[in-house]
């Protein structure tokens, strides 16, 4: 669900995962390109800390990413 979402956001945002992954360096996190994109295709679970920043980033809720709202 989350990674779904995630990509979902990403692309109404018109970002790049590069771009994704620079925003989240400067938070702090710093996964790699792979691990974003398993991330992405539900393959990587995805922690607290990288939860709550990917949220921020995207300007979504972290109930939403977790499939727990409908609206984001």
């Amino acid at each position: 669900m989350i990674g779904r979402r995630v990509t979902e956001a990403r692309q109404a945002m018109d970002m790049k995962q590069r771009e994704l992954l620079a925003k989240l360096q400067i938070k702090g996190i710093d996964i790699s390109t792979p691990a974003l994109s398993l991330l992405e295709g539900q393959k990587r679970p995805v922690s607290d800390f990288e939860l709550a920043a990917l949220a921020d980033i995207l300007n979504v809720s972290v109930d939403w990413l977790l499939g727990r709202s409908e609206r984001n």
